[in-house]
């Protein structure tokens, strides 16, 4: 069975990347080979799996194929050629502040963050009997990736059955 679904972001969001770009930034976002932004299989997963523990069902996602979570074909293909790719992306800098209301010297951090979009990603080789499960555990993801606790990433899932 197969799941199609969508993932609405509502605020900036930062899935990372695991790079930094030197002097500039602290940390930025995962892209494509064409610069656009997009959630990885792997991360999708991961999310999922730690849902579903809630549930005590996490063995049949061993056997589940999580697609890259990615902006619909039409809207890249009218990014990339017209160029419009730096508009997805923003900076949010942040400092430590010290218990007198200070900020700490050198704990300035940029990071790299994607503006509010959609994304769109599949779930193959699921058991049918599993589909309830994995269905209420990408509703029960309310927020991703970094700073999730500090206001970013806040997100909401919808999704469509397919066999």
């Amino acid at each position: 069975m197969t799941l199609k679904y969508t993932l609405e972001f509502f605020d900036y969001w930062h899935l990372s990347s695991g790079l930094s770009a030197g002097a500039k930034l602290d940390s930025t976002v995962v892209k494509d080979e064409n610069n656009l932004p997009y959630a990885s299989g792997k991360t999708m997963k991961g999310l999922v799996r730690e849902m579903t523990e809630e549930f005590g069902e996490i063995g049949f996602l061993h056997q589940a194929y999580f697609s890259n979570a990615t902006l619909n074909a039409d809207l890249q293909e009218q990014i990339v050629s017209n160029k419009l790719q730096d508009n997805l992306y923003d900076i949010i800098a942040s400092t430590k502040i010290d218990s007198d209301g200070i900020a700490v010297d050198n704990s300035l951090r940029e990071i790299e963050v994607v503006v509010p979009i959609i994304l769109y990603g599949e779930v193959r080789d699921i058991p049918e009997k599993h589909i309830q499960t994995l269905v209420k555990s990408l509703k029960l993801i309310k927020r991703m990736g970094l700073n999730r606790n500090r206001g970013l990433g806040r997100c909401e899932f919808s999704v469509e059955k397919k066999k």
